[in-house]
């Protein structure tokens, strides 16, 4: 046994500093093993309620991370044992400062979209606004994010984006949304005939949803105007532009039929004559 324990605790000197034995690399290798099975699992939680594709893009990044992981273990323990591994840090803290420092903005995108996969906060399909660009999801990628816009064009949003910009998902609770029409009359207008035509162009509409109903609002007493809001349910916001359009068509073809006035703004001026 002293003789096994002997040959396992013998030094085998890798340079003039770095010096290991077997004792050691047993040691390294048994705590590989279990670090292995412990990120094994931690995968597996995190990535269980991921769907397919955001999945197999996880244990790509994951597979890198693992390794990265791997080396610092085999530092620390080394570190740990005895083994003079100073030069090593050293060495490897100011490589990865620099490549830290060149590959800062790289090393954010990919880490937001690891957030992003991780949270689910976004999906192919849901109809996003970032930065005041509306498109729909195509892709969701490691360091960008492509996305449709309504008039076909093609969105690329580098993934930090998602941790510097308020993000607004217009899907996530589903495909329904609450939009609105503006519009003005002139006072003196019959307001429950406004109202009665607004709700009109509403329900008359083949987008537009009768659940739950169109409402008009009385938003203001405005400088010029009496001012109201149409408010309505669609299916498809991402398309809400063209609905929109056919309503204001509409309210302008039966404001007119009924006179009502969409006035334009108004001011009087008074000249002041100095006499001489």
């Amino acid at each position: 046994m002293k003789e096994l324990l002997k040959f396992l605790n013998k030094s085998y000197k890798l340079t003039e500093h770095i010096s290991v034995s077997i004792m050691d690399i047993l040691i390294l290798i048994i705590v590989l093993i279990l670090v292995s099975i412990v990120l094994g699992v931690l995968r597996k939680l995190i990535t269980r309620k991921m769907p397919y594709d955001d999945k197999k893009k996880f244990k790509v990044i994951f597979s890198y991370a693992r390794w990265l992981i791997y080396v610092i273990i085999i530092l620390l323990t080394f570190h740990a044992l005895g083994v003079n591994v100073t030069g090593i840090f050293a060495a490897s803290a100011a490589l990865l400062i620099g490549v830290g420092l060149a590959l800062q903005t790289l090393f954010q995108d990919i880490i937001s979209g690891v957030f992003i996969l991780i949270d689910q906060s976004v999906h192919v399909g849901d109809i996003i606004e970032i930065e005041g660009k509306v498109g729909r999801v195509e892709e969701i990628k490691l360091r960008t994010t492509r996305a449709v816009t309504i008039d076909n064009k093609v969105l690329v949003l580098p993934n930090h984006l998602y941790l510097e910009n308020s993000l607004y998902n217009w899907t996530q609770n589903g495909t329904l949304t609450r939009e609105s029409v503006e519009v003005g009359v002139a006072y003196g207008s019959d307001v429950q005939l406004v109202k009665k035509l607004l709700l009109q162009t509403a329900s008359t509409h083949p987008q537009v949803l009768s659940e739950p109903e169109p409402i008009v609002l009385f938003t203001d007493f405005g400088d010029s105007s009496l001012n109201f809001k149409l408010v309505f349910t669609i299916n498809d916001s991402f398309k809400a532009v063209f609905p929109k359009s056919d309503i204001r068509f509409e309210i302008d073809r039966l404001f007119r039929e009924n006179n009502v006035t969409i006035p334009f703004p108004q001011r009087d001026i008074h000249i002041i004559e100095k006499s001489k």
